[in-house]
């Protein structure tokens, strides 16, 4: 894994580790498959890589939105090892928001409006609550598939996708 402390130049991912990854086991291509299969539908172009983050227990995600340059109208996440709590708030009308607990294993899917309208972020430990219930922050990992924008063709062999 490519390890980046604190800030990565031009992000909002704070005490991460990150790669991109392009082969993997049977059983994980099983999984990613039923991943894709809910998530993406049948004319998605998907980037040939999937994201893998790995945020440390005091690390956090900033509000924001996903470059359209390098994503397409949906991203998915597969949130491994700790809950967490990710935060929408819509990007034009900050009073609508709301909140998703994601737990270990669990799929989120941002498509279409939830994409573009809606900044997304994970919460600071210290910050961590989802309605009353605290929900401690551990290690968390992300599998994060996404299509590639609209009117981009397929990649390339051999050249690594824009990170998004």
């Amino acid at each position: 894994m490519t390890s980046t402390k604190g800030k990565r130049r031009g992000t909002a991912i704070h005490g991460f580790r990150e790669t991109e990854k392009s082969r993997w086991s049977e059983a994980s291509r099983a999984i990613l498959q039923r991943v894709q299969a809910a998530a993406f539908g049948p004319g998605q172009t998907l980037l040939s890589s999937v994201h893998v983050l790995d945020l440390e227990p005091r690390g956090y995600i900033k509000p924001h939105v996903d470059s359209v340059k390098f994503c397409g109208t949906t991203i998915a996440g597969l949130s491994l090892l700790s809950p967490s709590v990710m935060r929408l708030v819509h990007t034009q009308e900050p009073g609508e928001w709301l909140e998703l607990l994601l737990e270990p294993c669990s799929l989120y899917i941002l498509r279409d409006s939830a994409r573009y309208d809606f900044s997304h972020e994970i919460l600071r430990d210290e910050e961590s609550f989802f309605g009353k219930l605290r929900v401690p922050r551990g290690r968390r990992i992300s599998v994060i598939c996404r299509s590639l924008p609209e009117g981009v063709g397929p990649e390339e062999p051999g050249q690594p996708p824009p990170a998004c």
